[in-house]
C-alpha cells in the first residue's frame, strides 16, 4: 500500500515537471519566474505559455497584433516587455486575468491611437511605455482606471492634444511622471495643466514641442522655475515656443524673457502634494498628502499614522481638524507647519489575514523664503535706528557736575566749570575727549568769551 502511494505520487510529480517543461516554447528561455522570448522572429505570441512567470520579454519580434485573451493563462505576469515590435493595435481584453501587471511596455512600436478599452483591468499598472510610436491621439477614458499609475511615457510620438483633465488626485494619485516631450502639440490647454496635482506638475515634461507663445503659457513654465522642478530645470535649453505660431521665429523662453515683458504672472496656487518617496522636502503652509502603500493588497484594511508632531493619527482623530486619513491609507496634511518636520510613520493592519506592514516617509518642512523688499525695508529701519542712538549718545550725553569744582566768585581767575573751564584755556583734558568721538584738536589761539558760572 505504501509503495502504491509513492509509486503514484513519482508519477504525479513526473508528470507534473514534464508538462512545465512542454508549456515553454522551445524557441524561449524559461528560468524561475522569467520567461524570455527576445529576438526570436515571433509574429504572434507563442501559444503555449507556462502559467508561472511573472516577467515575459516578448520585446525585439514581429508582433503586429495582440487578440483577446493573448495573456490569460499567465495570471502571476507582473512585468511584460514588447518594445521593437511591429504592434498597430489591441483587442479588447488582451490583458483580462493579469490584473496584476505592474511595468508594461510597448515603446518602439506603430500603435497610431490609445483607445479606452486598451488597458482595461490593469489597476494595479505602475508603469506604462508607449514611446517611440506613431501616436496622434490619447482618448479621454484611456487611463481611466489605473488608479495605481506613477510613470507614463509618451515622448516620441505625433500627439497634439491630451486630455489633461482626466487626471486628478482622486483618480490617479500616485502619478508622479507624464512624459509629453517631442511631440507636435502647438498648444496645451493651461487651465486644465494647473489644475493637475502638484505631483503631477513636478514630473510633466512638455519640451521639444511646437507650442505658441503666450503669456498663459510662460506664466505656468515661470512658477515651475521657480520651485526648481526637474522638469524645467533639466531641459530648460529644450523648453522654446515660436513667436505668433511661426516656426522661423523659436525662441527659448526661459532664457529669453524679454518677449513676455508685458505678461501678468499671478501668485501661484497652492495644490496638494501626494508624496510617494522616502523623501520629501515641503514648504510651510504647502498642502501634502503621504501614502501608506505597502504590501499589503487586501481590500478591508485600517490605518494608522504615527507623526512627529501630532502623535498617533488615527481615522477618528482627525475629525474637525486639518489631517485626515483616506480610506486608501493617505495621509492628508493641509498646513504643514516648521514642527511637522520629522520621520511619519503608517502601519496597515490586514485583521482577517492578521497580517501588518509599515511604511516611513521623511517629511522636512522648511520656511517659504523671504521677500527681498520687506528684508530690505528691515535692514534700512535697523541701520536709521542705530544711527539716532549714535547721536543722542554724542550729542545728549548728560554733563557730570557732581564732578566738577564749584565755580569761583565772579570775575575771579580760578577754575571754570566742567567742559567749558578747559576750552577756556585752550587745553582740552583727556577726560573731555573720551566722550566726543569726533572731536577736532582746538586751535591754541582760540578763547571763549563768555564763560558759565553753571552747567
Amino acid at each position: 500500500m505504501t509503495s502504491g502511494r509513492f509509486q503514484a505520487l513519482f508519477l504525479l510529480l513526473f508528470w507534473f515537471l514534464h508538462g512545465s517543461e512542454q508549456t515553454c516554447p522551445s524557441i524561449c528561455l524559461c528560468l524561475s519566474d522569467t520567461v524570455t522570448c527576445s529576438s526570436v522572429g515571433l509574429a504572434k505570441p507563442p501559444r503555449s505559455m507556462p502559467s508561472f512567470p511573472s516577467n515575459l520579454d516578448l520585446s525585439h519580434n514581429h508582433l503586429t497584433w495582440l487578440g483577446p485573451n493573448t495573456f490569460s493563462r499567465m495570471p502571476r505576469l507582473e512585468k511584460l516587455w514588447m518594445a521593437h515590435n511591429e504592434i498597430r493595435t489591441l483587442s479588447h481584453d488582451v490583458f483580462s486575468n493579469v490584473s496584476g501587471l505592474r511595468l508594461l511596455d510597448l515603446s518602439s512600436n506603430r500603435l497610431h491611437m490609445v483607445e479606452p478599452h486598451y488597458f482595461q483591468g490593469l489597476w494595479r499598472l505602475e508603469e506604462l511605455r508607449l514611446y517611440n510610436n506613431k501616436i496622434t491621439q490619447v482618448e479621454a477614458g484611456t487611463l481611466s482606471g489605473l488608479s495605481s499609475l506613477k510613470k507614463v511615457y509618451l515622448s516620441f510620438n505625433q500627439i497634439t492634444h491630451f486630455p489633461f483633465f482626466s487626471i486628478r488626485d482622486h483618480t490617479h494619485p500616485f502619478l508622479a511622471m507624464l512624459d509629453l516631450s517631442s511631440n507636435r502639440m502647438s498648444s496645451v490647454p493651461w487651465e486644465d495643466v494647473k489644475a493637475l496635482p502638484r505631483l503631477v506638475q513636478r514630473g510633466l515634461y512638455v519640451h521639444n514641442n511646437s507650442l505658441i507663445c503666450d503669456c498663459s503659457m510662460y506664466a505656468v513654465f515661470w512658477h515651475w522655475n521657480l520651485r526648481d522642478y526637474d522638469s524645467v530645470k533639466d531641459f530648460a535649453d529644450e523648453h522654446t515656443c515660436n513667436v505668433y505660431g511661426d516656426p522661423r521665429r523659436s525662441i527659448q523662453f526661459l532664457r529669453d524673457s524679454r518677449f513676455f515683458q508685458n505678461c501678468t504672472v499671478e501668485k501661484a496656487v497652492v495644490q496638494p502634494v501626494t508624496v510617494l518617496l522616502s523623501d520629501v522636502v515641503v514648504f510651510a503652509g504647502d498642502w501634502v498628502r503621504l501614502d501608506c502603500q505597502t504590501s499589503l493588497n487586501g481590500t478591508e484594511l485600517s490605518f494608522t499614522w504615527l507623526s512627529p508632531s501630532r502623535g498617533v493619527i488615527t481615522q477618528a482623530s482627525t475629525n474637525g481638524t486639518l489631517t485626515s486619513i483616506f480610506p486608501n491609507g493617505t495621509l492628508d496634511v493641509r498646513a504643514t507647519a516648521v514642527n511637522d518636520s520629522g520621520v511619519y510613520f503608517c502601519t496597515a493592519v490586514d485583521v482577517r489575514q492578521g497580517l501588518n506592514a509599515t511604511r516611513e516617509v521623511n517629511v522636512t518642512v522648511l520656511l517659504p523664503a523671504a521677500d527681498p523688499f520687506y528684508t530690505g525695508y528691515t535692514t534700512l529701519l535697523g541701520c536709521t535706528v542705530t544711527l539716532v542712538l549714535i547721536l543722542a549718545y554724542l550729542f545728549l550725553t548728560p554733563c557730570r557736575c557732581g564732578l566738577c569744582k564749584q565755580p569761583p566768585a565772579p570775575h575771579s581767575q580760578g577754575t571754570l566749570p566742567c567742559v567749558f573751564s578747559s576750552f577756556a584755556r585752550g587745553q582740552p583734558n583727556a577726560e573731555t575727549l573720551r566722550h566726543v568721538a569726533f572731536m577736532e584738536q582746538p586751535v591754541a589761539e582760540e578763547r571763549i568769551e563768555w564763560i558759565p558760572q553753571s552747567c
